[in-house]
């Protein structure tokens, strides 16, 4: 029976992430009927009544998956929607605050998943300001998803790319550094650290880099191109 359920569950999630409403609501409802203990089940049934419009058997859809996962943050907010499409605003407000400080504990805390979404968006506006040359303004967005999202390899070999476009090499080289640290198997940090040693005239420090750039990505271009003018150069 255990197995049957689960398979029903997981049939359920799957017409319900296609969109196909109707159908895994029928299934949705025989799996709560039979163990009423699956809070994401009762948040699912719970979206499918609000787009339906009846936004009451919403609420105590959303209400249940709660009694069974307090800490359930996407059945709060979705409570507090449709207390507000019901006109309980003080209710939707309070909800709505007790998923936030559930959300962020520390005050100045931001939700992982929101500081990722809007660490990309910044690192995206950074990556136009950069392919235009303007490198202040690549900076100051590339800062700021690396302040909400500091782990960032990618971000932060940007970063020092565009740092070292104004001359500032030392704190490229600082940044590419750390982006290796973070993943050692992200190349372009490895590539461009090696760049920058070799503006700095340290050819043998480059010639270290690119070669264990290659080592971590065989197929990484830019460092196979450095090192092959490298070479020549020495020759």
């Amino acid at each position: 029976m255990d197995k049957s359920i689960h398979e029903l569950h997981e049939l359920g999630s799957q017409l319900f992430e296609e969109g196909k409403y109707s159908e895994a609501e029928l299934i949705l409802k025989n799996v709560v009927s039979t163990n009423p203990k699956y809070a994401d089940v009762h948040n699912k049934l719970g979206v499918i009544s609000h787009l339906k419009g009846d936004f009451k058997q919403a609420v105590e859809y959303f209400k249940k998956a709660l009694e069974i996962n307090p800490s359930y943050t996407e059945a709060s907010l979705n409570l507090a929607i449709a207390y507000n499409d019901i006109g309980e605003f003080t209710k939707a407000q309070e909800v709505f605050s007790l998923a936030a400080q559930r959300a962020h504990p520390i005050p100045s805390a931001i939700d992982p998943f929101i500081a990722g979404k809007l660490a990309n968006e910044h690192y995206k506006l950074g990556n136009i300001y950069y392919d235009f040359g303007m490198n202040d303004e690549a900076i100051e967005e590339y800062k700021k998803a690396i302040k909400l999202y500091p782990r960032l390899p990618d971000v932060l070999t940007k970063l020092g790319m565009a740092l070292r476009n104004k001359g500032l090499v030392e704190d490229a080289i600082v940044h590419f550094t750390k982006a290796k640290e973070i993943n050692p198997q992200y190349g372009p940090a490895w590539t461009q650290l090696g760049l920058s040693y070799y503006m700095k005239g340290l050819a043998g420090l480059a010639f270290e880099e690119w070669g264990k750039a290659l080592k971590q990505n065989p197929d990484l271009k830019e460092a196979k191109t450095y090192l092959s003018l490298l070479k020549k150069e020495e020759k």
